[in-house]
């Protein structure tokens, strides 16, 4: 039995070695980062083993283990003993600058510490839960980044990379304008299409290839990830959210898309604005007003009379022919390089190349874009996760296809487990463990698939792809072990209660709850790194809460998802994916500090407009009843 004396003394441990080669006053350059794996490596295995010993220890309880939200008797101290993971995550990675693989991994022991002694949960499972939060991150999370690092390596060695860079001058020299093209509108497609964090993986290695430093290619492409969030993946978030709280989604998408595309205007503005300024924003305007108004009115019109589910991928291409098209017409007056200076750049560059080299550079990126939207797909996922529903012949053989292509394993000695209870849930719910094994309609292998496609368009070999491959996951293999620790630390955080701890403090705010509200939802992605799963943990909760208070119960779950999108830049899932594509590796808390007032900000502006949308009568008028 692994007793928390010893437990504390395994924490201890690994912050020593974690001391001993985190320095924090000085920010790593990248190939130390990388060459440093024989020093700390041996911290991750005592983690490793520590969390397998928890797995291990003891039997399994005999009954479900019911969630206790305020186990020390006084709401504020349990609250912020709930919290202490994730401070301790945020603060070693911002402020004292440690590596994120420590941060992490500090989060997580501390987050074993806090749901074992304070909140009751027993050892067991809280190891369980640890191991099976690893598991998810790194599939489906990890396997999305492994295999669009794969594509972008393939593009920078065939050379590919370097034509379509230069081809973006065709379109304009200007960085501001570039960025607003890739971040906001191409990276709003991918999000419509995939989500889970691909859209801040391409936008990322996108800008870093096109001469961006990586700081703002990290940093600038997780402010924009953020408007389109709440209907990514084919509106994955708000079906989850009708799930839970029993609205229709095509009610609950009308209340987001009623909310959210005044700050789909709002974020493309505050995107250039972070990037080159107040004066550089003002200077392109006009074009900054066709990207943002050509995706918000679609995201409206959509949104509310279509339905959920595409609203993203049309408001996205609208954007992009918008403001391609505007672009074609209108240049600013002074073009802005990556200095800031104009260095007499023309609006347009000659880029010399003939168009079919031009074809050849894009189609890895078209290729892609094709095969993940048809991966995201309501048929898509229906023919490769469940095949017998859609060819009757397979529905006779002896085992069914699903069972190969889809296969849901349960989480022994966890599935049905933990149970919820009120007032987080009406009545106790016993949470589900299954890991869905969807292995062949992941998002991660249809982006595996189109490199592959792609490299065989590039002249590659087989061989040579797979040693690619190799290459690539050695090369991010930090990044997942790091992914990892980071979703256990947020998977623990559910099942043993401390989010529903810091979720049910919100409550209490009264009158100002639309407001706090909202922030939940921030607080809810921050913590999980998915608007989906902040949806699922506190959709019901804001339901709830909402009727006893007296306002609309749908606009507060509505709110739960719209603030959610805000806490997506600050997520530690998110920042990992943005260091591991610009091959910054080390400096994920600089990404941290960079992003992390926007996202305050910008929630507190989404709590804002939703507590007007209770109290003051112009904008009563946008709430569904």
């Amino acid at each position: 039995m692994v007793t928390p004396a010893g437990l504390c003394y395994v924490v201890a441990t690994l912050g020593k070695i974690m001391a001993t080669t985190s320095n924090p006053s000085a920010s790593a350059p990248k190939p130390a980062a990388i060459s440093e794996g024989g020093r700390w490596l041996a911290g991750i295995l005592v983690a490793l083993g520590a969390t397998a010993l928890l797995a291990m220890a003891g039997s399994p309880p005999a009954k479900t283990w019911a969630q206790s939200y305020d186990p020390l008797g006084h709401w504020w101290l349990s609250t912020l003993c709930a919290a202490l993971p994730v401070l301790v995550l945020l603060g070693t990675l911002a402020l004292f600058r440690m590596r994120a693989h420590y941060s992490a991994f500090l989060g997580l022991a501390t987050a074993i510490l806090v749901a074992t002694g304070l909140f009751h949960m027993p050892v067991k499972l809280a190891g369980i839960t640890a191991i099976y939060g690893a598991c998810y991150g790194l599939f489906p999370i990890g396997w999305i980044i492994l295999n669009v690092i794969f594509l972008y390596r393939m593009t920078c060695e065939t050379g590919r990379f370097k034509v379509l860079q230069q081809s973006m001058t065709g379109i304009t020299q200007d960085t501001r304008l570039q960025l607003l093209l890739i971040a906001f509108s191409f990276g709003a497609f991918f999000e419509g299409a995939c989500g889970f964090g691909t859209p801040v993986a391409v936008t990322a290695a996108l800008l870093i290839g096109l001469g961006f430093q990586p700081l703002q290619a990290s940093g600038l492409s997780l402010i924009a990830n953020t408007a389109p969030v709440a209907f990514g993946a084919l509106a994955t978030p708000i079906v989850a959210l009708a799930t839970v709280t029993g609205y229709s989604e095509v009610t609950l998408g009308a209340q987001i898309g009623r909310i959210l595309p005044f700050f789909s205007l709002l974020v493309p503005f505050w995107l250039v604005s972070a990037y080159a300024g107040f004066k550089g924003m003002k200077e392109i305007w006009p074009a900054i007003a066709v990207a943002g108004i050509s995706f918000a009115i679609p995201q409206y019109l959509v949104s509310n009379y279509h339905g959920p589910w595409l609203t993203d991928i049309i408001a996205a291409l609208c954007s992009m022919a918008c403001l391609v098209l505007f672009l074609r017409i209108w240049q600013p007056s002074r073009i802005w390089g990556h200095d800031g200076s104009n260095h007499q750049l023309a609006a347009r560059g000659t880029h010399g190349y003939a168009r079919a080299e031009l074809v050849q550079a894009w189609l890895p990126w078209l290729v892609l874009s094709i095969l993940v939207f048809f991966w995201g797909t309501y048929t898509g996922k229906k023919v490769m996760n469940t095949p017998e529903r859609v060819f009757p012949f397979m529905s006779t053989w002896r085992i069914p296809p699903s069972a190969v292509t889809n296969p849901q394993i349960p989480v022994g000695g966890l599935n049905k487990m933990v149970q919820r209870v009120p007032p987080v849930v009406p009545q106790p719910t016993a949470e589900a463990a299954v890991f869905g094994l969807n292995w062949v309609s992941a998002t991660g292998s249809g982006i595996l698939i189109a490199a592959i496609i792609s490299g065989f368009i590039m002249g590659l070999s087989l061989r040579r792809m797979v040693i690619m491959w190799w290459r690539t996951v050695w090369q991010v293999r930090f990044s997942l072990f790091t992914i990892a620790a980071m979703l256990s630390l947020g998977i623990l955080t559910r099942y043993s209660g401390l989010d529903a701890t810091m979720g049910l403090a919100f409550v209490r705010t009264g009158h100002f709850y639309p407001f706090f509200g909202t922030l939940l939802g921030w607080l809810g992605v921050a913590l999980t790194g998915s608007d989906t799963a902040s949806n699922v943990l506190f959709g019901s909760l804001q339901k709830i809460s909402a009727q006893q208070i007296g306002i609309s119960p749908l606009l507060m779950a509505a709110a739960n998802s719209s603030g959610g999108v805000m806490g997506k830049m600050i997520d530690a899932q998110s920042i990992v994916v943005s260091s591991t594509a610009t091959e910054w590796y080390g400096h994920e808390g600089h990404i941290l500090r960079y992003v992390f007032w926007h996202s305050i900000a910008l929630a507190c502006l989404v709590g804002l407009f939703v507590f007007s949308l209770v109290y003051l009568s112009p904008f009563k008028r946008l709430v569904i009843h």
